[in-house]
């Protein structure tokens, strides 16, 4: 049967009214995230003395147990000079094994005198939100925040449990981060939302986004020679510095076997058609045959995927010599390692000494805060339930997986057996990117949308 006029304006009208609280919302959720990130960036929560990270960890639980979580359910728990905080939201199916939410409330060091704006004062101008973790992360965890606060309050009861878990030292030694990954370990899974993301061309218009699913392990090695010395007049054949020098020229002109994954294949289809012609063809050869030379040489020439064909070593820091009319008694230099996942690091040591080729270099694993992990799998239901969150906000913007330069708090979930992915809906251009930089500052017209895509994308998984 038909409908009558009048009942298409009643549904018409009864649709509307029903869309326009919910409209509205949405609306004061975006408002509220704003506001949390705003008081977020206030506080200095950098290592080291005055750290106020512990502070704003108090000041989130106050959120969270203001928005309708039991003073119970969240936790702050101090750790040297820092804290970490963990939020639960009990399902109510304790069968199911919850996910977590994971991100850091810490940020790197800015020091006023070098920024145009005070690091620490938030500010909303020409579109962006200025600030110390405006885009390294803590717009993106107020967003996460605002959200389960606001599903809170919309009655949703998750049938798969959700940790928040915020770690408070993960842009330096990372110890929350492990003791955070090591209390959650029986999670089903982790989302990252200091991970991922979406860019945006120079014309602000939405190009791709990603989901991250592996990281490079993190990796300094030191390497060390030593002489006699004597006086600077009477130079010797054996010269600590010089020793030293020639095995850096060696380890600096040496490549790694490249590497192809199924995340950093999935990247190059992806990203291919948005390069130039010589670069988008260097890719879709070097998906084609990983040993194509004249791919691997037009991509080790690029400094933005250089690094996603392999393990990359680069020399750092260098010290020697005691004095300056004396022989050097002792040389040092450090290099820094971005190894492929699925490498371990002292496979890696253990080519360098090769390429040096000195038994007179002494080599040796210095690294702290790193620990190696192979990619996560892409599973079925994650990747189903980012299309879907990225499809409502940013319809027909391509997804695909990607490899971080690492690290991140993911590296401790996946190393005790949680898978972990980044799932940042954050877009921003590459010029607009200062994280750890000068004048950091994130576009606030992701904010409405971070918010349906986080509801979504939460919902889907814990449903």
């Amino acid at each position: 049967m038909m409908m009558t006029s009048k009942l298409k304006l009643l549904l018409a009208c009864t649709a509307a009214m029903t869309a326009l609280p919910a409209a509205a919302q949405a609306q004061t959720a975006a408002t509220n995230g704003l506001e949390i990130a705003k008081k977020m960036i206030a506080f200095r929560s950098v290592r080291g003395p005055g750290n106020q990270t512990p502070q704003l960890a108090a000041y989130l639980k106050s959120v969270l147990v203001g928005g309708g979580f039991a003073a119970s359910d969240v936790t702050v728990t101090p750790v040297d000079d820092t804290a970490y905080l963990v939020a639960t939201w009990k399902g109510s199916d304790a069968a199911l094994k919850p996910i977590v939410l994971s991100g850091h409330i810490d940020v790197v060091e800015a020091k006023p005198a070098d920024w145009e704006r005070d690091p620490f004062t938030p500010v909303v101008e020409n579109g962006y939100l200025y600030g110390r973790g405006a885009t390294d992360m803590k717009l993106d965890a107020a967003l996460a925040i605002a959200t389960l606060l606001d599903m809170k309050k919309t009655g949703y009861t998750p049938k798969r449990g959700i940790f928040l878990a915020l770690s408070g030292d993960e842009e330096t030694v990372m110890k929350t981060s492990s003791l955070i990954a090591d209390r959650l370990k029986n999670a089903e899974m982790a989302l990252n939302i200091d991970g991922g993301g979406g860019l945006y061309g120079e014309d602000g218009k939405a190009e791709y986004f990603t989901i991250g699913a592996a990281e490079k392990t993190y990796a300094d090695f030191q390497l060390e020679t030593t002489s006699a010395g004597g006086h600077s007049s009477a130079p010797r054949k054996v010269n600590a510095i010089n020793q030293l020098a020639a095995a850096l020229v060696r380890i600096g002109d040496y490549r790694f076997t490249p590497q192809l994954s199924p995340i950093t294949k999935g990247y190059f289809e992806g990203v291919a058609p948005r390069q130039t012609p010589e670069i988008g063809a260097a890719m879709r050869a070097f998906t084609a045959n990983p040993k194509d030379q004249k791919a691997i040489e037009t991509l080790a020439a690029n400094p933005g995927y250089v690094g996603q064909i392999g393990t990359t070593c680069v020399t750092s820091m260098i010290n020697g010599g005691h004095a300056l009319n004396a022989l050097p008694q002792r040389a040092t230099a450090n290099i820094n390692c971005r190894i492929f996942p699925g490498v371990k690091p002292a496979t890696v040591m253990a080519e360098l000494a090769k390429v040096a080729a000195d038994p007179g270099v002494k080599f040796s694993d210095v690294t702290e805060g790193s620990n190696p992990t192979d990619a996560s799998p892409l599973r079925a239901d994650l990747t189903g339930a980012v299309k879907k969150a990225m499809g409502a906000i940013r319809p027909g913007v391509p997804i695909f997986p990607s490899m971080s330069a690492g690290a991140s708090d993911s590296m401790w979930y996946r190393s005790v057996g949680v898978p972990s992915y980044g799932v940042s809906p954050t877009f921003i251009k590459q010029s607009d990117d200062f994280s750890h930089g000068l004048n950091e500052r994130t576009p606030v017209d992701n904010i409405p949308l971070a918010i349906t895509y986080y509801r979504s994308l939460l919902t889907d998984l814990t449903k």
